[in-house]
């Protein structure tokens, strides 16, 4: 009998833990979702007006410290650390600004360490080790932002795990269409198209037998197959509005 009871009460507070640590993930988006609509405009972070407001962007960077991980669904996981990349991003750049790109701070993406549900972790490790790897998903390259001027737009929502697979569709196809993230010159039977698909050439072959093929398979106006494809230098300059 006393088992049984141990037995119930555990239940009931991994079900309540569980739907507290849901009610926190829910707050957290909704929090980055107005803190994006409020500063981001095209791709681009007013940085200027976030300096003098520094606190909105910090106390989103402090709550990703305190939410638990461990208990959401595969798709909360991946919105979850989407988001919370975004949002460290941006407040590491906020912190130092002005400057004029992420890369002039050393150890920016592999050095600077982050509380993120409990467990210290750099830009690098929570996009490759939390994300890219274990999803397995090249959609998720056009979710990510790095704050330079090559990097795919910055959302002004948060991802959500209901919304995931639209969203993660939106970003993608809206990378691929923008002419300035991918460059087609017809009079030259050219493309030009961003570093991302060199760097992360196997990710995208897990889908496509090449980055022209995956480019293809969301752009509104195919790109010829017989067009020759080449990579543009990468912008690291602040996408600052």
């Amino acid at each position: 009998m006393k088992t049984f009871k141990f037995t119930i009460i555990a239940i009931l507070y991994f079900g309540i833990s569980v739907m507290a640590s849901g009610q926190a993930i829910t707050k957290f988006n909704a929090e980055v979702d107005a803190f994006l609509k409020n500063y981001v405009l095209n791709g681009k972070v007013d940085y200027k007006r976030l300096k003098n407001n520094f606190q909105d962007v910090e106390k989103l960077y402090n709550s990703i410290a305190t939410l638990k991980i461990n208990d959401l669904s595969k798709n909360e996981t991946k919105a979850l650390y989407i988001n919370a990349y975004n949002i460290i991003v941006i407040r590491q750049i906020t912190e130092y600004f002005p400057l004029k790109s992420a890369i002039d701070k050393n150890g920016f993406f592999d050095k600077v360490k982050h509380n993120v549900g409990g467990e210290m972790l750099t830009l690098d490790q929570i996009e490759k080790g939390k994300v890219i790897i274990p999803f397995q998903d090249p959609r998720v390259h056009f979710a990510f932002s790095c704050a330079a001027a090559s990097c795919p737009e910055l959302a002004d929502f948060a991802y959500t795990a209901n919304n995931l697979e639209a969203q993660l569709n939106e970003r993608t196809t809206n990378a691929v269409n923008n002419p300035d993230f991918t460059k087609v010159q017809p009079n030259n039977n050219l493309v030009e198209i961003s570093k991302i698909f060199k760097w992360y050439e196997r990710d995208f072959k897990m889908e496509s037998n090449d980055a022209l093929s995956y480019i293809n398979k969301y752009r509104t106006n195919k790109i010829p197959e017989n067009y020759k494809v080449e990579f543009y230098e990468y912008d690291w300059s602040l996408n600052i509005q």
